[in-house]
């Protein structure tokens, strides 16, 4: 799978950990930044990715800030993307499960790498069930479709 890996400067140093970690189970990671601790902007790079995986040019993604928050609210400006911001892996399991959440955020200042990487695992092994959860999910985007949404 083609997973499309982005933080800011507070989550940089977990994106380095997660992109090795992610590679090494066998997904091709394309890196969106950013690429050193110096400040930057989350919305830019939260919406980049989420461009990346709404368009098909990435299967999923996974976003890091130092909360989750502010990125997970800029990827899901993005039509079409489900961001899911997971603090521990049952969550990580069930926003694929039941919601087919196509982006992971973390928050780096509130887990660690260990935790950070069980999400992840979890996450990235669980599969959308379909079934009623693709009923509710059709619901969000028949209003994702309306001008009520933009």
């Amino acid at each position: 799978m083609r997973i499309a890996l982005g933080a800011d400067h507070a989550g940089y140093e977990l994106k380095r950990l997660l992109r090795g970690f992610i590679a090494d189970m066998g997904h091709e990671v394309t890196d969106m930044g950013c690429y050193d601790a110096q400040r930057v902007d989350y919305p830019d790079i939260g919406i980049a990715l989420g461009s990346a995986v709404a368009n098909g040019e990435c299967d999923l993604g996974v976003l890091v800030c130092g909360t989750g928050i502010g990125m997970s609210i800029a990827a899901n400006k993005v039509r079409g993307v489900r961001c899911a911001l997971c603090g521990d892996a049952v969550s990580a399991r069930f926003a694929r499960e039941h919601n087919d959440a196509n982006i992971l955020a973390l928050g780096a200042r509130i887990i660690g790498d260990e935790t950070a990487k069980a999400i992840v695992a979890a996450w990235l092994g669980a599969e959308f069930g379909g079934g009623r959860h693709a009923h509710r999910l059709d619901i969000i985007a028949q209003y994702e479709n309306t001008e009520a949404a933009k």
